[in-house]
């Protein structure tokens, strides 16, 4: 882990200081144990092992940060006071009831909101060190660094080679139809699709089954080599053996890419993500690392709404 090579490169002084200064800063219940347990911890590794958790998201350096983040519709607040760090090639799942404000979260990362009328932003969202809220920002030059995956597939009425080469022709992206049918191929590859279609390329992607659609829909956002990928309940309306594919895929694609997820799947968010952010009524109730989230929620309500108790 990061937090335990750091440590280990510490000085034997400087090491004590930051567990006893970490350890006064986390509440007991942070850290998982009672006040008794947390004196009975005798171990120096062991109390770095302790705060390794709240030590991980502060050292490493977010690929994306919201900050105090609300959004209006007119006069209705959909969002209230976000703060997140989502961290770079980690999946982050977003879970919570309908209309809690997850699919509105997401919109807002890329800038999509943009479309709806009277949407507006209060905070920042902060990728790579630009706040991608600002007014003059380029919002096309910012979708294609970030990608989107819908819940319902939507391949567009073409070939299933267009589909992939689409965004690669309309900006620009290659110089040569070698290039593109290269960039076409690795796009259907990495999508864990070319095997299946490398033979129909010129079939109508209507074609295809849902699940191939969606991993179509998948490709065709990997094409123009985004930095950030945003799934808005991609395997919703697939059966479970499209689904165990997705979910694969998306285990793959978290070495190249920062990927969000929106899912009401709960054995879903708990098997495909690192991190998982549990929305209620337009709040941010929780946010942490999937393990605890699921094992060990620090508030009653993500309990609540994990077990079924509610949602």
């Amino acid at each position: 882990m990061v937090i335990s090579a750091f440590g280990a490169q510490l000085e034997a002084g400087h090491k004590k200081k930051l567990i006893q200064s970490r350890l006064e800063r986390i509440p007991e219940k942070r850290l998982g144990l009672n006040a008794a347990e947390v004196n009975n911890i005798n171990s120096e590794e062991h109390k770095v092992t302790v705060i390794d958790k709240e030590m991980k998201m502060v050292l490493e350096k977010p690929k994306m940060e919201i900050i105090d983040l609300d959004v209006y519709y007119s006069k209705f607040l959909a969002l209230n006071h976000i703060n997140m760090k989502i961290m770079a090639n980690n999946v982050t799942a977003l879970i919570g009831p309908s209309g809690c404000g997850k699919s509105t979260f997401i919109r807002a990362i890329n800038r999509m909101n943009d479309m709806i009328k009277d949407c507006r932003y209060i905070g920042k969202i902060i990728l790579d060190g630009e706040d991608i809220c600002c007014r003059g920002i380029d919002v096309t030059a910012l979708r294609r660094k970030i990608g989107m995956v819908f819940q319902k597939s939507n391949p567009f009425p073409k070939t299933i080679f267009d589909n992939v080469a689409y965004g690669l022709r309309i900006n620009g992206l290659v110089k040569s139809k070698a290039e593109l049918t290269e960039r076409v191929e690795q796009s259907l590859r990495d999508a864990a699709l070319w095997d299946e279609v490398k033979d129909v390329l010129r079939k109508n992607a209507f074609d295809l089954s849902g699940g191939q659609q969606q991993r179509l829909c998948i490709a065709r956002a990997l094409a123009i080599k985004p930095e950030i990928i945003l799934m808005d309940e991609p395997a919703s309306a697939l059966d479970p053996i499209s689904t165990a594919k997705i979910e694969e895929l998306i285990y793959h694609l978290k070495k190249q890419y920062t990927i969000v997820i929106v899912t009401h799947n709960m054995q879903q968010a708990a098997r495909v993500s690192d991190y998982t952010g549990f929305f209620l009524l337009g709040e941010l109730i929780e946010f942490g690392e999937t393990n605890q989230i699921f094992t060990n929620p620090e508030d009653k309500r993500t309990e609540d709404y994990i077990t079924g108790r509610f949602g």
